[in-house]
Order: C-alpha cells, then structure tokens, then sequence
C-alpha cells in the first residue's frame, strides 16, 4: 500500500506538469522577457515568498547569481529575508499586525523603478505577498508571480505589466512541485536568450 501511494504521487506530479505545459509556456516565456529585460538594463530581481515557497526564492536568486547549467555573468538577484530577526525588529504599533509587512518594507527600501519582483504564492491570499506586490507598483516595479488555483487575491491586484503565472491545481504539494519546473524554465529561458540555444545537458 504505501509503494502504490508514493507512486502515485510520482503520477500525479508527472500528470500535472505534462497537463500544465502548454497553459504556462506563454506567461513563462513572458517572465523570461520581463527578467532579461531587467538584468541586461541595469535593474535586479528580488525574489520572495511564503511559507515553504521561501526556499523556492533563496534557490532561484542563487541559481541566477551563480548560474543554472551554464557559465555565464552573474545576474543581479537578491532573495527577500524571512528571518525571525527582520520580524522581531518591526515596530509593533495600533495593536500589532505589522508582521506581514515584512516583505513589502524590503521592497521599499531596495527596490528601484525597473526592478522586478518574483512572489511565489501557493494561495494567492498571503497578506506579506499582497503587501510586497503593492510595495513593487509604489517602486515602479513589475511583479511576476507563481501561484496556484485561480491565483487568489493577488491575480486581482496584477497591473496589466505583470506576470501572473498560475497553476491549475488545489493541492499545495502539485503547486509547489511545478514552481520549482518553472523557476529552472526561467532561468534556462534567460540563459538560452543570452547565450544561445544549446543541446539539454544529460
């Protein structure tokens, strides 16, 4: 019983990403546009999310910094803090409720107009990842977010200039599975555009 339930995860997982392809290349191919936009003028991309989409970011600002699976310069990447001293710092005022700020007052002070945000959200209702978008418009920024269902309250506060890349599916695990397929098409889409294309490695 419990080899038939890990296989099946295995075949849901697989069965998503073959059923998701086609609806996601284009906002994907999107994000690829808005991201090499960004770096090869000067701009960064700070990446952020929640819960254990945080991970997700660190790994996608490390893997523009150093590389995918080519050498190539670095890219200006930076992912968002979500350390307990950053919330601990926060002042606490009108009976608290400043933690999920916490995103948004990074925003603030590291962004510039031309500057991408990338806000993985499984739910699209993280009030952290709703304040850091509306932190990135004030900035001048474009957001590209990955969420999944309909994309929540987040797909309502896209600017017609963002990227809402969305995934068709209820269960968190699927979501954050396909987040990760779609972090490393975003970074072999940027290297592909600045690099050439090249054979799949093995």
């Amino acid at each position: 019983m419990l080899e038939q339930r890990i296989q099946q995860h295995f075949i849901d997982s697989a069965d998503l990403k073959y059923q998701a392809a086609q609806a996601l290349s284009l906002p994907i191919a999107s994000a690829v546009q808005a991201m090499l936009a960004c770096v090869t003028s000067g701009g960064k991309v700070l990446a952020c999310g929640s819960g254990p989409s945080v991970t997700d970011a660190q790994m996608f600002a490390s893997l523009c910094v150093t590389g995918f699976e080519r050498d190539r310069p670095e890219l200006a990447a930076l992912a968002l803090s979500a350390q307990g001293g950053l919330l601990g710092s926060l002042p606490v005022s009108g009976g608290g409720g400043n933690a999920q700020h916490y995103l948004a007052r990074q925003v603030r002070a590291l962004g510039q107009a031309g500057d991408l945000l990338l806000v993985l959200s499984v739910t699209g209702n993280d009030p952290c990842a709703l304040e850091a978008v509306e932190a990135a418009h004030e900035r001048d920024m474009m957001a590209v977010v990955l969420s999944g269902r309909t994309g929540g309250t987040l797909a309502a506060r896209m600017r017609e200039t963002d990227v809402l890349i969305c995934v068709p599916h209820d269960r968190a695990a699927r979501v954050r599975e396909v987040h990760a397929l779609v972090l490393h098409c975003l970074c072999d889409g940027v290297d592909a555009q600045l690099l050439g294309e090249q054979e799949m490695p093995l």
